[in-house]
């Protein structure tokens, strides 16, 4: 089975979403036989590299008076999930680079891992993920050569790759994250409950078992 997962870094709904994928995964018969690949979906394409105002200040510029009850919304879920999520520390920024060094990670086998130093350094220690510098350090946790994540970060190695997800996923009419790509079939959601995606999993070759990515489904 192919499973392609549609994500954002800066979405702490991914973090989660993650979290619950993985579990579900864990459960499945011939899990071995699930080939998983990360797709890039920038939320904000057009952000800096510099850090400007944080993720809880950003939603409280569109939340209105509901921003405190949304936020303290998230961090429950993410902490059911085993998350911390410091959505008052967490600065938006451009995440090309990130994504560029992600499809190395992907060349070496080691992209989940590169995907969860990623989200747990932006999301629960607050790091700017567009610096070179943070980049190289994730990378080497990740278990990627050095030399390589600077040689990728100094050119424009994998660009291209990233630019062909924005893509991929305007062909699946993917509009929110995460999503989940079964096979090639329509998108779903990547949030639900563990057992939900667990049974999505195992009815992969239904064309009606996914249930509909939630629409408008953002950082915030």
């Amino acid at each position: 089975m192919k499973l392609e997962i549609y994500a954002d870094v800066l979405c702490p709904w991914c973090y989660i979403g993650k979290r619950r994928l993985t579990a579900a995964l864990d459960k499945l018969d011939g899990q071995d036989e699930v080939r998983v690949i990360w797709r890039s979906f920038e939320l904000a394409p057009g952000k800096s590299r510099t850090p400007g105002p944080t993720a809880a200040e950003t939603m409280a510029g569109w939340g209105g008076e509901q921003t405190a009850a949304h936020i303290a919304h998230i961090r429950s879920l993410g902490a059911a999930e085993g998350l911390k999520l410091n959505l008052d520390l967490a600065r938006p920024v451009n995440t090309f680079d990130a994504y560029r060094v992600s499809k190395l990670a992907a060349d070496r086998g080691r992209a989940d891992q590169l995907w969860e130093a990623l989200l747990h350094a932006y999301h629960t220690e607050g790091l700017n993920v567009a610096d070179p510098q943070v980049l190289a350090r994730l990378g080497g946790t990740a278990g990627l050569e050095a030399d390589e994540v600077r040689a990728v970060l100094d050119g424009d190695g994998y660009a291209d790759q990233v630019r062909a997800d924005r893509l991929r996923a305007a062909e699946h009419g993917i509009t929110s994250i995460p999503s989940l790509v079964i096979d090639g079939r329509s998108p779903v959601s990547g949030v639900q409950p563990v057992a939900h995606l667990h049974r999505l999993l195992e009815r992969r070759t239904s064309g009606s078992s996914g249930v509909p990515a939630p629409r408008g489904r953002t950082a915030g």
